[in-house]
């Protein structure tokens, strides 16, 4: 007698070997058995013939954070089969802080994070992991965010740690690891992360490399500065003795794949997550404002971008010099409510509409928004379709959506991105075989981050399964409607509880763990 079992369907384990027919038992939240007598009683049924069987779907990047609580995030992920997040992206989220740090983050991360619905004070990460174990859903997986244990300890110093400082960090990381997380994540972009030297990032990632994980980077540039980030990216691997991972790697394609051959080749486990779209998303500040503004600085900022001093410096030097770029920028999520008409449009037209010339336009919504602004943007001419592809049919890659939810006009990516792999990429293009999309989708991911017991179809897993129409499988969600969950996907189990049948949402279903290594 099982709890439930998933009848008549095709299998792909994530391992990577060839499809077979088989029905899956699952018992007590864990796949009992794999191959199950026509005579086997279950307390449920699922009929899944004509379908294929997957595990669960693990997002290496998603930023969920505060999102992973809202029904219509979790109804995107499991729309596309996505059972598992991993958090605590580009160096900001919410833990280890105290308050003063996780009020900044808070703020400062808006556009991208949100603000988590059950945070005040100070928060550990085993807090934090706490507000996610079975009050969602989704499973959960947290990195350590190093720009919000840099803050903790520097606030937005512009320099290198001393030995306290450095000390100090490296305890935040040791106990961070102690309590769950799987591994620690940089942006190097992002302020005051991007002030971190290699010296300080490796120091911070022998621990993480001593427990088998990994070290997550926001790189310091992509697309033509993609091949330098990669270098510097594998200096802190060889001084920190950690395995590195890229987050969301796009550019041109055969340099980059020729450079990540050439380190796995030469012992180092680099492996990286990437989307299938052309267009990226993150805060209208670092998109749109030069670094001599004191962005780390978050009220000195707003000052500075009302000063007419200011303004009248960014049109001349920064927005005049740059007129092919602000056509590329479309207004994601405008928390202001006299402003948020703007959301969908690009900045210039926006400006136009506001009778506003582009520097002060842009000026009066950060102003407006308290820089919590966001923004999709069309990547440069590096990033080709042809690039895209040549990424994901790397042994290294797995599959990451990069998912920001917040505004009313995001990236369709949180909506589509596994869903279109599956569809467009799978399917249509033959880019991976069946097999191959489910240690790409899952199966890596979970290998990546010591979870041994996800990612797979095998007896003892717990049972986060996916059953998909492989003939319909599709992402629906476009740059101009992003809010359409994606078709195919009919039914999903995390942790052995149905969330999703029939493609409807258990509106009442929260069998979400906060996953740890093991």
């Amino acid at each position: 007698m099982f709890d439930l079992v998933v009848r008549g369907g095709t299998v792909l384990d994530g391992t990577g070997a060839p499809a077979r027919r088989a029905d899956v038992a699952v018992s007590a939240g864990r796949i009992a058995a794999v191959g199950v007598p026509a005579d086997a009683r279950a307390a449920e049924e699922i009929d899944a013939t004509g379908r294929y069987v997957l595990p669960g779907f693990i997002d290496a990047h998603a930023h969920g954070d505060a999102a992973v609580f809202d029904r219509e995030a979790q109804l995107a992920a499991l729309r596309q089969g996505v059972t598992t997040l991993v958090l605590g992206q580009d160096g900001v989220s919410y833990a280890p802080a105290d308050a003063r740090t996780l009020r900044y983050v808070t703020r400062y991360f808006a556009p991208v994070n949100g603000s988590h619905p059950a945070l005040g004070g100070a928060v550990s990460v085993a807090q934090l992991l706490a507000t996610y174990d079975r009050r969602t859903a989704l499973n959960t997986v947290y990195l350590l965010p190093h720009g919000t244990i840099r803050y903790g300890v520097m606030g937005t110093a512009r320099r290198a740690p001393d030995e306290r400082e450095l000390a100090a960090m490296r305890a935040h990381v040791e106990r961070g690891l102690s309590e769950g997380a799987a591994g620690l994540s940089t942006g190097l972009e992002y302020v005051p992360g991007g002030y971190a030297g290699v010296d300080e990032i490796a120091a911070l990632c022998e621990p993480v490399g001593a427990a088998g994980l990994p070290y997550v980077t926001h790189m310091r540039g992509y697309e033509a500065d993609a091949a330098t980030a990669l270098v510097e990216v594998l200096q802190i691997a060889r001084a920190g003795h950690v395995a590195p991972h890229v987050s969301h790697l796009h550019g041109p394609g055969d340099v980059l794949t020729r450079l990540i051959g050439g380190a796995r080749a030469g012992g180092i486990d680099l492996t990286f997550d990437s989307y299938p779209y052309l267009r990226g998303s993150s805060t209208l500040t670092l998109v749109a404002l030069p670094s001599w503004l004191p962005v780390a600085d978050l009220d000195a900022a707003l000052d500075a971008l009302a000063d007419p001093a200011v303004r009248e410096r960014l049109e001349r030097e920064w927005f005049a010099a740059r007129p092919g770029m602000w056509r590329r920028i479309t207004l994601s999520h405008v928390p202001a409510d006299d402003l948020r008409w703007a959301e969908g449009m690009t900045l210039p037209d926006a400006a136009e509409r506001a009778g506003r010339g582009l520097a002060d336009f842009c000026c009066d919504l950060l102003v407006a928004t308290r820089l919590e602004a966001g923004c999709v943007f069309a990547q440069p001419p590096a990033a080709t379709e042809e690039s895209v592809r040549a990424l994901l049919r790397h042994p290294g890659h797995m599959a990451g959506s990069d998912a920001v939810y917040q505004g009313g006009h995001p990236h369709p990516r949180g909506w589509g991105a596994f869903a279109r792999l599956a569809g467009r990429y799978v399917r249509d293009l033959g880019d991976w075989t069946w097999e191959q999309a489910a240690v790409h989708m899952a199966g890596r991911a979970a290998a990546r981050f010591r979870l041994t017991d996800r990612g797979r179809i095998a007896v003892g897993c717990a049972a986060d399964l996916v059953v998909l129409d492989p003939a319909t499988v599709t992402d629906r969600a476009t740059y101009e409607r992003p809010r359409v969950p994606a078709d195919g996907v009919e039914h999903v189990l995390v942790n052995g509880v149905p969330v999703l049948s029939g493609g409807v949402l258990d509106e009442t279903a929260q069998p979400g763990r906060a996953l740890r290594p093991r």
